[in-house]
């Protein structure tokens, strides 16, 4: 699997001032720094959670972050959509993201995306990546991103947020796990999940895209346990959270006859 070279080494001078908060971590340090430097990620959506996960995500010292979405930033996008502001209004949500995200860390490798993916190109740039985090807001997408990581084996943190109330799930996308198919198997992907249907409470975006930011870096860097297996429910408007445990279904159309993904 293609991995970013690290712009300079750990010892850099340079490097340790701006991450050592990080390398600081006992269970952290200057490996785990290094592994997010190889690390590469695909962000599917620039939106409301795609926002804090990119920023996140380019500010902890990601080597290559590949950046996708089809859509222009839209006045009604700004209430919650942190990587842009009412300048962008008009322009694709990738160069939006895209300057704002170099003007953040000219370190970080960005690879702009200016497209809707289909389940052909998931898979290519699952291939091509060590972690997938879904950032979207329907339910087609959602799928397709899940059945690339599947095949890849590759992780997917997945997220979502709607009206005050929000989840989150990471999968391994290993034989043997839960996947996103198995939590939703009877979901139909025309059903209108989106924001602008239903409506959502700008900082829960926020909320959820921070902790699939954490959950990434926990993953990539090898650091604390990740939620695999595990859902986390949260309804601000009492701010209680719940957690689940997910299995694997065994009748499960992608991941329970998918092949166990080769070592390395």
């Amino acid at each position: 699997m293609p991995s970013a070279k690290i712009p300079a080494t750990a010892a850099d001078d340079d490097l340790l001032l701006r991450y050592q908060r990080q390398i600081l971590l006992p269970d952290f340090g200057i490996e785990g720094q290094e592994r997010l430097g190889r690390a590469r990620v695909l962000v599917l959506g620039l939106g409301g959670l795609g926002s804090p996960v990119a920023l996140y995500l380019a500010a902890a010292g990601l080597g290559t972050l590949l950046l996708a979405d089809g859509d222009q930033v839209d006045q009604s996008n700004l209430q919650r959509q942190i990587l842009h502001d009412q300048a962008q209004i008009g322009q694709s949500k990738v160069d939006s993201a895209t300057a704002r995200l170099r003007a953040l860390n000219t370190d970080v490798h960005l690879v702009p995306i200016r497209e809707h993916l289909d389940d052909t190109r998931l898979h290519e740039l699952a291939a091509e990546v060590d972690l997938i985090v879904d950032g979207s807001d329907n339910f087609a997408t959602r799928f397709a991103a899940n059945r690339a990581s599947v095949a890849a084996g590759v992780p997917l943190v997945s997220g979502a947020a709607i009206r005050a109330e929000g989840q989150i799930s990471a999968f391994s996308g290993r034989a043997g796990g839960p996947c996103y198919q198995c939590l939703y198997p009877d979901i139909a992907t025309n059903v209108d999940d989106g924001c602008a249907a239903n409506g959502v409470l700008a900082p829960l975006v926020g909320i959820i895209g921070s902790l699939q930011a954490c959950e990434a870096i926990k993953i990539l860097s090898g650091i604390g346990t990740p939620l695999f297996g595990r859902l986390l429910l949260l309804d601000a408007r009492p701010m209680h959270w719940r957690e689940l445990q997910l299995s694997a279904d065994p009748s499960c159309p992608v991941c329970a006859t998918a092949p166990a993904p080769p070592t390395a």
